[in-house]
């Protein structure tokens, strides 16, 4: 296991420059002006574009820039964001947190909901509550979720005033930039609680269930919908018939035998899940005024923020590779031929 582990490591900075290369290749299409902007730290510096030209070596062969671009991204210097006001390493720091918050609270009742349906739906097939989930599995994966989300907010917030959007009220705003109120994590839910503000607790969750909703209903259909299937072809396998003959009870059937076995497509899909979620789920965010990394590289690309864009895409690009390598070991952990190499 632990050569397997290391063998997928081994790979990882492999992945990332070959991701960079793509990235820089791409950003070949824009003009000198616009590529220099990712070398820029202080807006001033606008002023004096050819000397950043020159400085950085714009005017150079492709693999000279890339090399001398590449160098400050491991320094962790990725330019400076127009849209956000402040260096794009900052931006991340400043973005992300709202992304992590409304990506835990919409994966952690996709995965439970998602699977607990789905294997209901499968142990229970062409009942009403198959048929029920089925529709549930449909219209989450074929609707929009700038539709459904428009709908929610319709409903929730422009009829009933509800769960407004945006991540929390003007007072609540004041209270945590306010110099009483302590950053544990960055996520401001779990820190309110930990500063003992349970009204600022509450008008963050508050601004939280919409979106979280939406990401819930759009995401559970496809966990749900591979879970039933999942479970449905392995209780068709001998294992099971067998398991069944020798008296076994079906809940021991199900849990022990078959969940075990059906969960390993779902664990490779939920790592991927999670990590599409922190990358900035970019419609979502967009839609209910949310401030997260998805909402932030909207607004930069609107605006030709080109450092801005590119920070949120290199961030993207690296929670998926993540996503790949744990959801690899998961797999391997759960069925030993992957980390044999038999299949």
């Amino acid at each position: 296991m632990i050569k397997f582990i290391l063998k997928r490591l081994a790979m990882l900075p492999l992945v990332m420059l070959g991701v960079t290369a793509l990235l820089f290749m791409i950003l070949q299409f824009l003009s000198p002006d616009m590529r220099a902007a990712l070398y820029i730290k202080d807006p001033r510096q606008m002023a004096h574009l050819n000397e950043v030209i020159k400085e950085y070596g714009l005017d150079k062969p492709m693999p000279v820039q890339y090399a001398i671009w590449l160098k400050g991204v491991l320094h962790g210097d990725l330019g400076y964001s127009e849209t956000a006001k402040m260096p794009v390493l900052d931006a991340i720091r400043a973005f992300f947190p709202a992304t992590a918050e409304l990506a835990i609270a919409a994966f952690f009742p996709t995965l439970i909901f998602g699977v607990l349906f789905g294997v209901l739906s499968a142990v229970y097939k062409d009942s009403w509550f198959d048929q029920l989930m089925r529709f549930v599995a449909i219209t989450g994966y074929s609707l929009p979720s700038f539709v459904f989300g428009l709908f929610l907010l319709m409903i929730f917030y422009g009829e009933f005033h509800l769960f407004p959007p945006g991540r929390y009220s003007i007072d609540v705003d004041i209270l945590v930039h306010s110099a009483s109120f302590h950053n544990y994590t960055g996520l401001l839910s779990l820190d309110a609680l930990l500063n003992g503000q349970f009204a600022a607790f509450f008008d963050i969750a508050k601004h939280l269930v919409l979106p979280a909703l939406t990401l819930i209903y759009i995401e559970i259909a496809l966990i749900l919908r591979i879970t039933r299937s999942s479970m449905l072809e392995e209780m068709g396998k001998d294992y099971i018939r067998t398991a069944r003959a020798k008296g076994l009870d079906e809940k021991t059937v199900i849990v022990k035998h078959a969940l075990k076995n059906a969960l390993i497509p779902v664990i490779t899909l939920s790592s991927l899940l999670f990590v599409g979620l922190l990358g900035g789920v970019v419609i979502t965010e967009t839609v209910f005024d949310y401030p997260g990394i998805g909402h932030w590289g909207v607004v930069a690309a609107q605006q030709l923020d080109v450092p801005g864009v590119l920070g949120s895409t290199l961030l993207a690009a690296l929670l998926f590779v993540l996503a790949n390598l744990v959801s690899d070991i998961l797999y391997a952990v759960v069925d030993p031929r992957m980390r044999t190499g038999h299949q």
